[in-house]
């Protein structure tokens, strides 16, 4: 797994690539609970690249959305390709955490 973080207009967008499992979760918690400590309330991830996610990552974006909540935040998720979203719907992960379609839509989303 890959990680690419920017900021825009006060948000951070984090670009994940590759699998997110167990093996790689550990990281991708780590990078998110260091933002939030460090302050960060908006972040939007864009799964684009993401090729596979198991429950070890759904575990750790269900973390961050409600330490984020609970900051006055907000977390959203783009760009899945039709099978990743496929496991957000199945799992009732939308209904959690908002999904949308582009970048743009989860920055709009996180405020």
């Amino acid at each position: 797994m890959d990680m690419e973080d920017r900021k825009e207009n006060g948000r951070l967008v984090i670009r994940v690539s590759g699998r997110l499992d167990s093996a790689t979760a550990p990281r991708f918690e780590e990078r998110l609970m260091a933002a939030i400590s460090g302050g960060e309330k908006r972040i939007a991830v864009n799964f684009e690249s993401l090729e596979y996610i198991s429950s070890a990552g759904l575990r750790v974006l269900l973390k961050a959305a409600r330490e984020l909540k609970t900051a006055g935040g907000g977390l959203a998720l783009c760009c899945m390709r039709d099978y990743i979203r496929e496991v957000f719907d199945l799992s009732g992960f939308v209904s959690i955490i908002p999904v949308v379609a582009t970048e743009g839509e989860a920055l709009d989303k996180v405020g």
